[in-house]
């Protein structure tokens, strides 16, 4: 698995698209998600790689890695919560 700084923007799927070249990824981890950023960049990544994501972090503490929920990303991402 790749962990992605959701910071980064677009620039993780360049990141997403070495990595993947280099050694073959089964999912993503998309960590600082309780910042500004949205992680709008795993849609690109996902339609370009097909790599699922699996975990999110959305904080500092050990708990605050989380399975990803693909509903509440998309809420949170276009606003609908």
């Amino acid at each position: 698995m790749l962990v992605l700084d959701a910071t980064t923007g677009m620039n993780a799927l360049n990141q997403a698209r070495e990595f993947h070249k280099a050694v073959p990824l089964t999912g993503l981890v998309v960590t600082k998600l309780d910042g500004t950023s949205k992680g709008g960049m795993v849609v690109a990544i996902q339609q370009e790689l097909a790599l699922p994501v699996k975990f999110i972090g959305v904080g500092e503490q050990p708990d605050d890695l989380q399975p990803f929920d693909a509903d509440q990303f998309a809420q949170a991402l276009f606003g609908t919560a």
